[in-house]
C-alpha cells in the first residue's frame, strides 16, 4: 500500500517539515560520528598516553564497539515503532553523552569495554540506521537527497568535531574535555530535538498500513536472508565497507613512508572533503540514478584509485587518487537504503535498512585488523589493498544481480 494514495506532500518546497528534521539529523551525525566513530582514534591516543596501555588492548575494545553496536542497530527500526523517533532521539543523546563522560572516567581496562557497551547504545541511537529510519518517515520522492544532505554532518563530525576535540583535550584535559562535549551535545540537541521532531506525516495512514497484515519484523529479516537481492545488496556493500574503513584507518601509515606525514594529512583532508562533495553533487541526481549501477562505478572507481596508489609514487598523482576514492565514500552509507526503498517492500524499509547497518557494521569492524595482519606478514601494504581492490570489483560484480526483487508501483518508472 502505497503512501502516496494516502496523502500528498510536497517533499521540494523549502517549507515542508521534513527539511527541518534533516537538519536536525545533520547535528545529530555530527555528535554521532564525531563521538562514536572519528572519536575512536583520539580515544586511542589518549588512553594509551595516559595508562599505557597497548594498542592492541585499546582495539580490542574498539572492536567490541562495533560489534555490539550493531547488534543495537538491529532493532533500531522496531525502537523507533514503538516509542517514536523524538524519543528515541532523545534516548540516543543522552546515551551517547552518558557514553562520552564514561570513556573520560576511564582507569581500568575493564571500564573500557563498560564506556564501550555504553557508547554502543549512543551509537545506535545516532547514527546511520536511526537517521534513515527517521527520514524515512517524512521522505519518500526526495528521501536520497534528505539522506545525503544529512549525513554530511557525519564528514562534519570529523572535518571539525575531532580537532575541537582534541583542543578541548589540551585545555581541559581528557576527563574535563568529554564531559564538555557531552554537556554540549545535550544542551544543542535536546531542545533542537524537542523543538523540530513532531508526528512525521505518516500518522495519517499508519493506522492502513499496519492493517494490511504486514509482516512482523522476525518475518521480514527471514525472508530477506532467503532473498537473493537483498543478499546481493548486504553482502556488495560489507565487502566494500569492509575494505574502505580498513583503508581509511591505514592511510596515513601507508602515505607517511612515501610522500611524509605532512602531505599525507593532506591527502586524508582531500578524501574527506571530496566526500563531502561527492554526497552533496549526488543528492540532487541520487534518486533518478540506477542505483545499482551507481554502487557498481562507485566500487570500480576506489579500487581504481588504489591501484594508483599502490603503483604511482607522484605526490600529485596520490593526493588526486584520494580525491577519487574519498568522491565515493560518502555515498556508500546512503546507496544502501536508497535501493531497499524502490525495490522492496516499503513496510519493510526501517527493518531492512537496520538490517544492512548491522551486517555492515560486523563486517568493517574487523576491517582495519585483518589489513593490518596482512601487511605485518608480508611487510607491505601492497598485498591487503591488492586484497581491497579485488574486494571492490567482487563486489561491483555482485551489486548487479538483483534477484527476484520487485520494484515498487510508484517507482516502476524510473
Amino acid at each position: 500500500m502505497d503512501a502516496s494514495s494516502h496523502i500528498t506532500l510536497d517533499e521540494t518546497s523549502i517549507r515542508y517539515d521534513g527539511w527541518r528534521i534533516v537538519v536536525v539529523c545533520f547535528l545529530l551525525a555530527t555528535f554521532g560520528w564525531g563521538l562514536g566513530f572519528y572519536g575512536q582514534s583520539v580515544y586511542v591516543a589518549e588512553l594509551h598516553r595516559l595508562h599505557g596501555w597497548p594498542a592492541s588492548l585499546i582495539s580490542s575494545g574498539t572492536t567490541f564497539f562495533y560489534l555490539f553496536g550493531a547488534a543495537l542497530v538491529a532493532f533500531v527500526a522496531e525502537a523507533i515503532k514503538a516509542f517514536g523517533p523524538r524519543k528515541c532521539l532523545i534516548a540516543g543523546t543522552f546515551a551517547m553523552a552518558a557514553a562520552a563522560i564514561s570513556i573520560g572516567q576511564v582507569n581500568e581496562p575493564w571500564q573500557l569495554f563498560l564506556a564501550n557497551a555504553v557508547l554502543a547504545f549512543g551509537w545506535a541511537g545516532t547514527s546511520l540506521s536511526i537517521i534513515n529510519n527517521t527520514l524515512g518517515l517524512w521522505f519518500d520522492k526526495k528521501r536520497g537527497m534528505a539522506i545525503s544532505l544529512a549525513l554530511n554532518g557525519a564528514s562534519f563530525g570529523g572535518i571539525v568535531g575531532v580537532p575541537l576535540l582534541v583542543a578541548a583535550i589540551g585545555y581541559f584535559g581528557f576527563s574535563g574535555a568529554m564531559i564538555a562535549s557531552a554537556v554540549v551535545m545535550v544542551a544543542l540537541m535536546v531542545p533542537v530535538i524537542l523543538i523540530f521532531v513532531g508526528r512525521p506525516p505518516v500518522h495519517a495512514y499508519a493506522g492502513s498500513v499496519a492493517a494490511a497484515d504486514a509482516p512482523s519484523p522476525t518475518q521480514i529479516r527471514a525472508q530477506a536472508f532467503r532473498d537473493i537481492g537483498f543478499l546481493s545488496v548486504s553482502i556488495a556493500f560489507a565487502l566494500v565497507l569492509f575494505a574502505q574503513v580498513g583503508f581509511i584507518v591505514h592511510l596515513i601509515s601507508f602515505l607517511d613512508s612515501g610522500i611524509g606525514r605532512e602531505k599525507a594529512a593532506l591527502a586524508v583532508a582531500v578524501l574527506t572533503a571530496m566526500a563531502v562533495v561527492g554526497r552533496v553533487l549526488f543528492s540532487f541526481v541520487i534518486d533518478r540514478l540506477h542505483q545499482r549501477l551507481a554502487s557498481s562505478l562507485s566500487f570500480i572507481s576506489q579500487a581504481g584509485a588504489l591501484l594508483v596508489l599502490i603503483n604511482v609514487h607522484n605526490d600529485i598523482a596520490v593526493i588526486a587518487a584520494c580525491a577519487v576514492f574519498g568522491f565515493s565514500v560518502g555515498n556508500l552509507i546512503t546507496l544502501p537504503s536508497l535501493i531497499v526503498q524502490r525495490e522492496f517492500d516499503p513496510r519493510s524499509f526501517g527493518v531492512l535498512v537496520s538490517l544492512i547497518t548491522a551486517i555492515n557494521q560486523i563486517t568493517y569492524a574487523f576491517g582495519p585488523g585483518v589489513i593490518g595482519l596482512l601487511r605485518d606478514m608480508s611487510g607491505s601494504y601492497a598485498l591487503p589493498f591488492y586484497g581491497c581492490i579485488g574486494v571492490e570489483l567482487t563486489a561491483a560484480v555482485l551489486i548487479m544481480v538483483r534477484g527476484r526483487a520487485a520494484n515498487r508501483p510508484d517507482r516502476a518508472a524510473l
